[in-house]
């Protein structure tokens, strides 16, 4: 699927609106004592993702990104969280297929602005640049459909 032009679907079209960030925070609570020892810290990556309809085949796609890097002691040394949006245009597909392009391939679009978004806020913060993998949103889209196939009472 193209950024614009067709998609799977015979007619179908998608373009690209807007890329914004929505919101974004980062907080440091054991600054300035957290640079004093060594830097082995666990990282911790949340993701998720929404969508609302503007208009009529107008969607938003909200991505959060949440980065939580902790120490040994289970401290947070920080906390780095990016809710990174885009305005899709979608028409023509199905209802099925729809979901999945909102649940997996504008999230995928969004992606690479979160990363970097979430990198410049953690080195900003003076800590060690942080390039997140890229992520596998099929996967992700097709394991929570799987889920809430099982477990109704999950959302996706």
């Amino acid at each position: 699927m193209s950024e614009q032009g067709d998609a799977s679907a015979e007619g179908a079209k998608f373009a690209l609106q807007r890329i914004y960030v929505k919101d974004i925070s980062f907080e440091s609570p054991k600054a300035p004592d957290c640079f004093r020892g060594q830097w082995k810290p666990k990282i911790n990556l949340e993701l998720n993702s929404s969508h609302s309809d503007l208009d009529a085949n107008l969607f938003e796609v909200v991505l959060q990104v949440t980065v939580t890097a902790s120490s040994d002691e289970d401290a947070v040394l920080y906390l780095a969280e990016v809710q990174q949006a885009g305005i899709f245009m979608i028409e023509g597909l199905e209802a099925d297929a729809l979901k999945k392009t909102l649940g997996s391939f504008c999230p995928n679009v969004l992606f690479p602005y979160a990363r970097q978004a979430i990198d410049g806020l953690v080195t900003n913060g003076s800590f060690p640049a942080l390039m997140l993998a890229p992520v596998n949103f099929d996967a992700i889209y097709d394991h929570a459909i799987k889920q809430a196939q099982t477990d109704p009472k999950q959302t996706h």
